[in-house]
């Protein structure tokens, strides 16, 4: 059975369609017009082995905000809609990822439950722009938005980093090998992975 969502959402602020299939091999096709987020979303699909097609367009020659949040918003619930009845999943996934200097954590319970915790980005950054178009701050938001929309209970932590690109990525790194390995197939579970037989 495949695991597929497409979800499209179109608002004054943006137009977004998304596809993705959580038993890809990581192909990925991303536009956004946010460079650096197009770069975080392919590694998000890469490392979550997500076959990931995004056609985001938005205002942003106002902000990236509305755009990033939208394409967001859209990406939880293309995640939720490919999920189905998440019978024979392990729900429970983690993830330890360095990169150079920083290190990120993310764990995932695919619980039906939304809920985001994002802890330990180093404040001095939350004026930075990366790449001169995304702002710093703009991280903890996609995963409350994606969190939200995707009904998981999401936590992320940043141990330690000096490079904000480093730790943007390292997070986005992080929660796509949670997803993948909170969202594949769980040989030994043959129904809901839950006490109450729903999520």
């Amino acid at each position: 059975m495949s695991r597929i969502g497409r979800v499209e959402r179109t608002t004054k602020e943006s137009s977004i369609r998304i596809e993705v299939d959580l038993d890809g091999t990581g192909k990925v096709e991303v536009t956004t017009g946010v460079p650096f987020y197009d770069h975080m979303l392919h590694s998000f699909g890469v490392h979550g082995s997500l076959d990931l097609r995004v056609e985001a367009s938005g205002d942003v020659h106002i902000d990236a905000h509305h755009t990033v949040e939208d394409t967001a918003i859209v990406l939880g619930q293309a995640i939720r809609e490919a999920l189905g009845d998440k019978k024979g999943i392990r729900r429970f996934g983690d993830a330890w990822i360095p990169m150079d200097e920083t290190l990120a954590h993310a764990a995932i319970d695919v619980s039906g439950r939304p809920y985001c915790v994002h802890l330990g980005e180093p404040e001095q950054f939350n004026t930075f722009t990366i790449g001169g178009n995304y702002p710093f701050v703009l991280t903890r938001h996609v995963f409350d938005s994606m969190s939200f929309h995707a009904q998981v209970a999401l936590h992320v932590r940043v141990l330690h980093g000096r490079d904000p690109h480093h730790i943007a990525e390292a997070q986005y790194k992080a929660v796509a090998r949670a997803l993948r390995a909170a969202t594949e197939p769980d040989p030994r579970a043959g129904g809901v992975p839950s006490t109450k037989g729903v999520l």
